[in-house]
């Protein structure tokens, strides 16, 4: 007999437990009906505290409560029984057939097993990374990438219409200071005896880029380097940053058009360099938005006089401040300054409001944890901007610090002053570095080994994961028949307690995808994947998979097949392979 259309048991029992709720209630009394997977199998397949939540509201016996929700639940042809337990615990069986059922939704559904629908289409977009386009990618934006790459993976399974973008830094006075020290480090390369201000980007990469120049142009570009650090003391003070602006503007006026060109070169040499480590990475974004854009377009001015014509905005001391305290803010902020330039947080407004103008109707801002306090006074913007601030959600991502042999790594650089996501990548490989980075929820810390990463042991997850998918397809490799023949296969033989642990968590898996895209949490994939292939290696160990009996060898087959599927699938939502052989 065909199983019937895949479950969902989290709704079914929700929807039992509906009517009763009505009646028991008060129509105005809020309260999560969750069911949990309970730690030991002799509590049920599933729990459910609700009972127990309703006990004080309705000044009721929580043991009272849950029969009278028992009656409810028992009505579900998927239950064996329903219990109460403790001081009102309802614990739930499912029955053995419909455990049973699994292998063949997973292996019809293939690479969609676990994708949902909580999602409906919502237009949604995540920007992540993000970072400003003056130098390589480090392991902290490894993390904010690994992080936001699988993110939007399992938002997309969840059911959502998701964008993946880049937020391209590429106005302002970073890349200014870029663009100084290329030419500055361009100069050296041509003879210039000069001072190269300590506050300056030092990387070699920035040597890299100025001798491409020297190559590609020759002296061209030498300008009258002598005059550059007139009224400019080198010393205790000439690294403060008003002298660097004071040499940004120097070097713009001896320039003049050909400043442009330096510009625009090192910008594009480093964002290629960025696109390129982040597709080696294996994260692709769908749009890479330009801020110089809004200033071109004139949105940020617009988004400013907006603000200004609605009366968010005051003037004091010559700058132009938003009234952010108005909503909860601590300050208010500055969005232009005495000098008419716009800060960044006027393109940041200007930046949010355009996503919504593009019609998404809900965006997620991964940023570092160090921009907590920034979230505020960009939702009180939106909030001054009529649009819901609750559209805007903003995961926070925590640095990573690395560890070699039980110590703080000290990895050997180009720079000397930073630890490069390429280079971790060449260390340990991508699918360790993508599998570490999402092991701890984003906003704890996170502490990467380098040397359990690149093991071949059971201690390191990536490894023990791979290879429990690699072992499932050496055992159907020398099976060597036909795996479709495995969907229509009876599943009746899979009684044994480890057999049907492993089905409750080829169970598990969608309603994982969904609470992991609810929760802004990819490391609860993870986590599953962990102990899945726990479970399966433990299986593996005790079981022979090609016994003489053909029933109860196909059944096994299938099994272990569809862990296979939803191993593959889960890594997938992570960025890590899924190898065949190890």
């Amino acid at each position: 007999m065909n199983p019937p259309a895949q479950p969902n048991f989290k709704s079914h029992f929700t929807e039992l437990l509906r009517p009763i709720l009505s009646e028991i209630a008060p129509l105005d009394l809020d309260v999560d009906i969750e069911f949990a997977r309970p730690k030991q199998a002799n509590h049920g397949d599933y729990s459910c505290n609700l009972a127990m939540q309703l006990a004080k509201p309705l000044r009721r016996n929580p043991r009272d409560i849950a029969g009278l929700l028992m009656n409810a639940l028992s009505t579900s042809p998927y239950l064996e029984k329903v219990e109460i337990a403790g001081a009102g615990f309802i614990n739930l069986f499912l029955k053995t057939f419909v455990k049973q059922w699994f292998p063949r939704y997973v292996l019809e559904g293939g690479g969609k097993f676990g994708h949902g629908n909580i999602g409906a289409g919502i237009k949604l977009q995540v920007e992540f990374v993000s970072a400003n386009p003056t130098g390589p990618l480090h392991v902290g934006h490894g993390r904010g990438a690994a992080f936001g790459a699988s993110l939007a993976n399992v938002l997309a399974a969840a059911g959502f219409s998701v964008s993946r973008e880049y937020y391209v830094n590429d106005a302002g006075r970073q890349m200014d200071i870029l663009a100084l020290s290329t030419w500055l480090r361009y100069l050296e390369l041509h003879g210039a005896v000069l001072h190269f201000p300590g506050s300056a980007y030092q990387g070699e990469y920035v040597r890299d880029m100025a001798r491409l120049i020297h190559k590609a142009h020759g002296e061209r570009y030498l300008h009258q380097p002598d005059l550059l650090f007139e009224g400019v003391s080198p010393g205790a003070d000439a690294d403060t940053e008003a002298q660097l602006d004071r040499l940004i503007a120097t070097a713009k006026k001896l320039l003049g058009q050909d400043y442009a060109y330096i510009h625009n070169f090192v910008l594009t040499e480093q964002l290629g360099d960025c696109r390129n480590d982040l597709m080696e990475f294996g994260v692709v974004f769908d749009t890479w938005f330009s801020e110089q854009s809004l200033f071109d377009s004139g949105a940020v001015a617009q988004v400013v006089q907006l603000l200004e014509q609605q009366d968010y905005l005051y003037q004091q001391d010559g700058a132009k401040w938003f009234r952010s305290t108005h909503f909860g803010d601590e300050k208010d902020r500055v969005v232009q300054r005495e000098n008419g330039q716009f800060t960044y947080f006027a393109s940041d407004i200007a930046y949010h409001l355009n996503k919504f103008e593009r019609g998404f109707e809900r965006v997620i801002d991964v940023w570092g944890a160090d921009h907590h306090g920034y979230i505020p006074r960009v939702k009180s913007a939106l909030q001054a901007l009529t649009l819901d601030p609750e559209k805007l959600e903003i995961a926070l991502v925590q640095f990573a610090i690395l560890y070699r042999d039980g110590q703080k790594a000290s990895m050997s650089t180009r720079s000397g002053e930073f630890v490069t996501l390429r280079e971790l990548r060449q260390e340990v490989g991508n699918d360790a570095a993508r599998f570490f980075y999402v092991l701890r929820k984003s906003d704890q810390h996170l502490d990467f080994d380098l040397d359990l990463a690149k093991s071949q042991s059971n201690d390191n997850p990536v490894y023990y994961i791979q290879y429990a998918h690699a072992r499932v397809c050496s055992v159907l490799e020398q099976w060597g028949e036909a795996c479709e023949t495995l969907v229509t296969a009876d599943m009746a033989p899979l009684t044994s307690p480890a057999e049907l642990s492993l089905l409750q968590k080829l169970i598990d898996y969608p309603e994982m995808v969904e609470a992991a895209a609810r929760e802004l949490s990819p490391h609860l994939i993870a986590f599953y994947l962990r102990e899945l292939a726990g479970e399966f290696h433990s299986y593996y160990n005790a079981t022979r998979f090609l016994v003489p009996e053909v029933p109860l060898r196909l059944s096994r087959l299938g099994l272990i097949a569809a862990v296979r599927q939803v191993l593959m699938n889960g890594l997938e939502l992570l960025g890590v392979s899924a190898p065949e052989k190890m």
